[in-house]
Formats: structure tokens, C-alpha cells, sequence
């Protein structure tokens, strides 16, 4: 009996890490507080990237700071010049800001993304 669960408990496992590892985009909420700015508020997310993956062009309602914890990301400002960030390095996005952002190394990427941002606003927006 005990092999049973043994095996049953692997296969559950298993397909527990396979669904993880299509996920190819992940956000992992971490903290959302009020601030002492009247109708704003801290949100601070972990995004994970696979390999080549893309966060498509949206916008936030305030502004970011985005600090690489692993891996290569290249962020794409609307009418900026591409800047590629390892871990390490961190980037400024303003309020309202269209831009993108791409796993562009070998291995997965991470950014903890840090934001001040008006409450009850949605936090992306996606670019028309």
C-alpha cells in the first residue's frame, strides 16, 4: 500500500512541477500597503520570466522600479532606446509609461517590481 502512495504522490508531484514549468510568465504578489500619499498606495510584485519570454508592451497607474534578481532583462520605454539590466541593476519607469519587458538571457529572469501607484486602480494596463 505504502508503494502506491509512494507513486501516486510522485505522478501528483510531477505534474505539479510540469504545470510550473510551462508557466512562462509568473507574478507573485508580496505586499500592497497604504502610504502616506493621499489616494496612493505600495504594491511590491516578484515577476519570474522563462527563457525568451516577453511581458508585451502596458502601462502602470504610477510609477516603478524594477530591480532584476536574476537572469538578463531588456526593458523597451516607449520612445527610449532599449536598455538590457542584469541582477543586480534596477530601472525607473515613470507613471503612464508604455514599455515591455524580455527575458533575453539563456536561463529564467526575475524582477521585483516595486510601485507607488493610485488605489483601486488597476495595476497593468495593456497598450492599445
Amino acid at each position: 500500500m505504502k508503494m502506491i502512495q509512494a507513486i501516486a504522490l510522485a505522478l501528483v508531484l510531477g505534474g505539479a512541477a510540469t504545470a510550473h514549468a510551462e508557466q512562462q510568465l509568473q507574478r507573485t504578489d508580496l505586499i500592497k500597503s497604504d502610504i502616506d500619499v493621499p489616494g496612493h498606495e505600495a504594491v511590491q510584485v516578484r515577476v519570474d520570466f522563462a527563457p525568451g519570454v516577453l511581458a508585451p508592451n502596458h502601462s502602470h497607474p504610477g510609477e516603478e522600479i524594477a530591480f532584476v534578481i536574476e537572469g538578463t532583462l531588456e526593458y523597451q520605454l516607449e520612445g527610449r532606446q532599449p536598455v538590457t539590466l542584469k541582477a543586480g541593476q534596477s530601472l525607473f519607469i515613470p507613471s503612464g509609461v508604455v514599455h515591455s519587458a524580455k527575458n533575453v538571457g539563456s536561463g529564467k529572469a526575475s524582477e521585483l517590481a516595486t510601485y507607488i501607484v493610485r488605489k483601486g486602480a488597476p495595476l497593468v494596463v495593456p497598450a492599445r
